[in-house]
């Protein structure tokens, strides 16, 4: 929960979406149909300003050492081309990652596959995006983008390299320039959009997750990125067969994330990047150009795990974190938490949580700069379908509150706004008309929601990869009991260290951790 919302009128993919996660990956599951309630609630809300927006300003600034597109390429339109859309695909992805050491990594990486690309003279600018999503893409003009998620789940260079060779196949065979031509009146129309909501999450969204013309392909173009993609990861010298093993790793991941079947990955590497046994095999059969799998190229394993250790992971301090059943956010102080059985679900634009009986929240905030009462912001138009003979004032833990009741044609709201400094923090609990968890569900939030104290907030830590050497007598089990962030402890330690069924870990191996 960080970017300037300016408008809440949201769209229902936002509230849906559980891949672009911003919580760790095992409570990220928010489902279409259970998200219902918000889609509803969404329409109750007009403008409003970020509760972040004065603590976190995402820098959508270059990279301090990035390979030079715009001088380099000064007079390429298909350079203009990205350098236009760059700053609102960072600032969607919630900034660039900044480490020395990863950077370094991707830029090696990077080098290596750009001697044997189809255009060797083709620059590059990488970007990591500071999202735990598992992402990759390019824009026309040498704009590559990796999110630190991925490099979470990928185990070796030689995967990433997979993935970016690919990217780098879309560069040098035009197909953004392609897509462009073919779809001329679309992406016009999606850019006059993008103009009009030039500060708005929902625009910026719109454009940068999935639906930016530029980065979206045909799947032929995908099917041709890939033999581009594999031959590059030969003659670099990389494992030709990380390409089909990060794709199974990937679809891996997909699979832990949706536990059902309605789950919306419309934001995940492989909705855009299509998936199938056919794919994996034809990646397979062209890697067996270079030679017998296992016993071809370069992995990368060692500098990799070096490269990615201390990597952040999930949510970001930025952000807040979702722990168990509790949100926290230190920078702001607060925190509170959700009743048994719910889900949270910390997203750019709002936290959501879902819960049983189709019940959901939303919480997010505003700044307070009129320090109104706070029974006039609540009838001050930015609900609609309020119902003013419920407003009431009243106090939560200490702090200035107002409750009220609203309506939608299947569906009953409290709202519930809290005064805290400067800031007014705002819960929306929707639930199916005439069910009496309203009233439970939401005095139970109110209830919770409390100042941290200094203390607290100093401890919060945020989660990262840790590399390990596995010790006599460690096993797959003991391990993955030190996990954090997950009540799917082996399920996700198997996932990220890419370990199949019946596998097993031996002494001086190196694996993957997430904690503090």
């Amino acid at each position: 929960m960080n970017h300037t919302l300016d408008s809440m009128t949201t769209r229902a993919a936002e509230f849906s979406s559980p891949v672009i996660p911003r919580i760790p990956v095992a409570r990220r599951r928010i489902f279409l149909r259970r998200a219902a309630p918000l889609l509803v609630a969404s329409t109750l809300l007009a403008g409003c300003q970020s509760v972040m927006e004065q603590t976190y300003e995402p820098s959508v600034a270059p990279s301090n050492n990035p390979q030079i597109v715009e001088e380099v390429q000064k007079n390429d339109p298909r350079a203009q081309m990205g350098a236009r859309e760059h700053p609102r695909i960072v600032a969607s992805y919630g900034g660039e990652y900044k480490d020395d050491r990863t950077e370094r990594l991707v830029a090696r990486i990077t080098g290596a596959l750009t001697a044997v690309s189809e255009n060797p003279n083709q620059s590059y600018r990488i970007t990591i995006l500071n999202s735990p999503a598992i992402n990759a893409f390019a824009l026309p003009g040498g704009y590559l983008y990796v999110t630190r998620g991925l490099l979470a789940l990928a185990n070796d260079a030689s995967e990433v390299a997979a993935v970016l060779s690919h990217e780098m196949a879309h560069v040098t065979a035009n197909h953004g320039i392609e897509r462009q031509k073919r779809e001329e009146a679309e992406v016009i129309a999606s850019r006059v959009v993008a103009e009009v909501l030039s500060s708005d999450l929902a625009g910026k969204q719109a454009l940068a997750r999935g639906k930016l013309r530029l980065a979206a392909f045909s799947r032929q173009q995908e099917l041709q990125a890939d033999v581009i993609g594999v031959r590059m990861l030969g003659e670099a010298g990389y494992d030709p067969y990380a390409a089909a093993r990060f794709l199974d790793s990937m679809a891996a991941y997909s699979r832990f994330m949706s536990v059902d079947p309605e789950a919306d990955q419309s934001l995940d590497f492989l909705s855009s990047h299509p998936n199938s046994v056919q794919r994996i095999e034809l990646a397979r059969r062209h890697a067996r150009n270079f030679g017998p799998e296992g016993q071809t190229g370069d992995r990368g394993r060692g500098y990799y795990l070096d490269g990615i250790d201390g990597l952040l992971y999930g949510d970001s301090p930025q952000e807040g974190y979702v722990r168990g059943q509790t949100f926290l956010h230190g920078n702001l102080g607060i925190r509170f938490d959700v009743p048994a059985g719910f889900q949270i679900d910390n997203k750019v634009e709002a936290v959501l949580a879902t819960g049983p009986g189709d019940i959901a929240v939303r919480f997010d905030g505003v700044a307070d700069n009129n320090n109104s009462s706070l029974t006039n912001y609540i009838s001050s138009g930015w609900v609609t379908g309020l119902l003013p003979e419920t407003i009431q004032p009243t106090t939560v833990n200490g702090m200035e509150a107002a409750t009220a009741r609203a309506q939608a044609e299947r569906w009953d709201f409290d709202v519930t706004v809290i005064r805290n400094g400067n800031r007014i923090f705002r819960f929306l609990t929707a639930v199916p008309k005439g069910s009496a968890a309203l009233e439970t569900t939401a005095n139970a939030l109110r209830a919770s929601f409390r100042r941290m104290t200094p203390e607290e907030a100093a401890s919060l830590k945020p989660l990262r990869i840790r590399v390990v050497t596995v010790q006599p007598g460690e096993t797959i089990s003991t391990l993955s009991a030190r996990m954090m962030g997950t009540d799917r402890k082996l399920d996700l330690f198997k996932l990220i260290n890419a370990l199949p069924s019946g596998a097993t870990i031996a002494p001086g191996d190196r694996v993957k951790l997430i904690s503090e």
